[in-house]
């Protein structure tokens, strides 16, 4: 029975360390929401850097009363308007899941932040459509969403694996 246990602890491990959905804190550092120094500095520039998926929560930390993170519009992103945000955080530790596909626009609500480089967009990958049968691709025209870069064999690696694993620990329990 325990062999059991054991086996029982790892799975559920290895299963939860699959997971996709991460939590990602903004610019990889707790002081990054903050106007940067130099263009090299800027968050987008961490931004293109990173890949988001659906699921995945950005974390903002900063001072409590000092700043704040606007989620905004490509409209008001690019004007720097802070009156009509979509969502406003002052918390000091601002969580926001990324729930769909697409461009987030995200500014800082203190006054002058936003013109001089203190905002971010972060562009959420459009998952993988997988097909059972055998179609056709669709054309260029037919594609929604932003372009995805091509992705090595991973995730049928993660599902291959824990296929192994799963088979092992029905043979362990078979032997219990």
């Amino acid at each position: 029975m325990a062999n059991f246990s054991i086996a029982l602890f790892l799975f559920t491990f290895i299963l939860f360390s699959f997971s996709e959905a991460r939590e990602i804190l903004v610019g990889g550092k707790s002081n990054a929401w903050k106007i940067p120094s130099s263009q090299s500095q800027s968050l987008n520039q961490w931004a293109e850097t990173s890949r988001f998926r659906i699921g995945d929560t950005l974390v903002w930390t900063y001072e409590e009363g000092k700043d704040s993170v606007l989620k905004v519009t490509k409209e008001d992103y690019e004007a720097c308007n802070t009156e009509n945000p979509e969502q406003r955080f002052e918390d000091g530790k601002t969580k926001v899941e990324l729930e769909k596909p697409g461009p987030f626009y995200f500014i800082s609500g203190a006054k002058g932040h936003c013109e001089q480089g203190q905002k971010l967009i972060v562009v959420v990958l459009t998952p993988r459509r997988r097909f059972i049968g055998i179609s056709p691709a669709p054309s260029p025209a037919e594609s929604e969403g932003p372009a995805v870069a091509p992705s090595s064999g991973a995730a049928n690696l993660k599902v291959g694996f824990l296929a192994v694993v799963v088979g092992i620990l029905g043979v362990g329990v078979g032997l219990v």
